[in-house]
C-alpha cells in the first residue's frame, strides 16, 4: 500500500506541513506507524475528497458533468473578443478561454468565487515511475 511523508501529503492536499501534523495529532488523519511519520495513500485520498467538497458551491443546477473545481478567480485577461480566466481550486489551477462578453456577463474578476466545470471524453491519467 502506498504511503506519503508529511511534506508530500501536505503538497498533495494543498496545505502546510503543520496542518497535516495537526490533523494527525487530532486523529483526523492516520499514519502508518513508521518513523518518520507517513500517511497511508488510502487515507490521504479520502481526505482529499473531503477537502474537495468543502468549498461552498452555490450552484443551484443539475449537471451531467462530474468534474467541478470550485475556487477563486486569480486572473482575468481580456484581449479583444476573448478572455482567459484562471481559477485556483485548492492545489489545482484551471484555465478557461471564453468570450470577453461571457466573462463580463458572469462578473468574473480576481477574487470571485467560481466553479470550473469540465466534461471531457478523453482524460489522461499518469502515475510516477516506480
Amino acid at each position: 500500500m502506498p504511503s506519503f511523508k508529511i511534506a508530500e501529503a501536505a503538497r498533495l492536499l494543498g496545505v502546510s506541513d503543520d496542518t497535516v501534523r495537526r490533523w494527525i495529532d487530532a486523529g483526523a488523519l492516520p499514519t502508518t506507524g513508521s518513523s518518520p511519520a507517513e500517511v497511508p495513500g488510502e487515507a490521504l485520498a479520502a481526505r482529499a475528497v473531503e477537502l474537495a467538497a468543502t468549498p461552498h458551491d452555490t450552484a443551484d443546477v443539475l449537471s451531467s458533468a462530474r468534474n467541478r473545481f470550485v475556487g477563486l478567480v486569480t486572473r482575468v485577461q481580456r484581449d479583444g473578443l476573448m478572455a482567459q480566466v484562471d481559477i485556483q481550486a485548492g492545489p489545482h489551477r484551471v484555465v478557461s478561454l471564453m468570450s470577453a462578453e461571457a466573462a463580463d456577463d458572469l462578473g468574473l474578476e480576481v477574487g470571485s468565487l467560481a466553479a470550473a466545470v469540465v466534461k471531457a471524453t478523453n482524460v489522461i491519467i499518469e502515475t510516477p515511475r516506480g
